[in-house]
């Protein structure tokens, strides 16, 4: 569905939950019934057509927009195959991160050494996994819920656990604003439920501040990791002396 069709699909939402009929519209644009059917049909309508429309409704058309996104079907994850194939191409699963963290195309060139023919194409491979929207002007919208995630062995997680991880973990965690904490304790079963709640609620803690940060400018957000982990370990130096 395009963005226009989308659009139009939300206006004929509105129009149902107001009980209106196209003869209600055509009444308030002093257009005749057939030409408002003619309008939501073909979606051939103006900029100041549709603005009319949301008029009429009492909404702007952000709102219509807000409402019309807030439809729209968002990927949850992808398949094995789909990570694959991100993994295969370092330059496209640059650019999926980029895009991914709002990015715009014009800012993933300045900063990495790639053409902007070539970040084109990355980002409409991106489309086409429906990943991203890319729109007019080369304008990214990304199209992932906001409980998107990885698989949890799948070959994105993989890709950094193989060439990140050790790399993220090499840093001594002293510059400002970094923190390494590690605990060990013996916990029950429901003593690690309820902690697993609480990295719940940072994870989506995380994720508010992260979109929260959108509002500032590029050089003023900086790439930013956390890891959490847990799970029953024992120090294998420890293990090796048990009876």
């Amino acid at each position: 569905m395009t963005e226009l069709q989308s659009l139009m699909a939300a206006l004929k939402r509105q129009l149902k939950a107001r009980g209106w009929t196209y003869r209600d519209m055509a009444s308030k644009l002093d257009l005749s019934e057939p030409s408002v059917k003619r309008l939501f049909s073909t979606g051939r309508i103006s900029l100041e057509r549709l603005i009319e429309l949301c008029g009429q409704l009492d909404m702007t058309l952000a709102e219509l927009a807000q409402e019309a996104a807030s439809r729209s079907p968002k990927l949850q994850g992808l398949r094995e195959a789909q990570e694959a194939e991100l993994v295969a191409d370092t330059k496209r699963l640059l650019v999926a991160v980029c895009a991914l963290n709002h990015w715009t195309a014009d800012e993933i060139v300045a900063y990495y050494r790639i053409e902007p023919a070539e970040c084109l194409r990355h980002l409409l491979y991106l489309d086409r996994m429906r990943l991203i929207d890319l729109l007019p002007g080369n304008r990214i919208r990304i199209n992932v819920a906001r409980d998107f995630d990885w698989l949890s062995d799948g070959p994105i997680r993989r890709y950094f656990r193989e060439r990140g991880q050790d790399d993220f973990l090499a840093g001594d965690f002293t510059g400002e604003g970094e923190s390494l904490v590690f605990l060990h304790g013996m916990l029950t079963a429901e003593a690690k439920s309820q902690l697993l709640v609480q990295v719940r609620r940072l994870r989506r803690s995380f994720a508010t501040l992260h979109e929260e940060s959108l509002q500032a400018p590029l050089e003023q957000r900086h790439g930013t990791g956390m890891l959490i982990a847990f799970r029953r370990w024992e120090a294998p130096d420890f293990a090796e002396l048990r009876r």
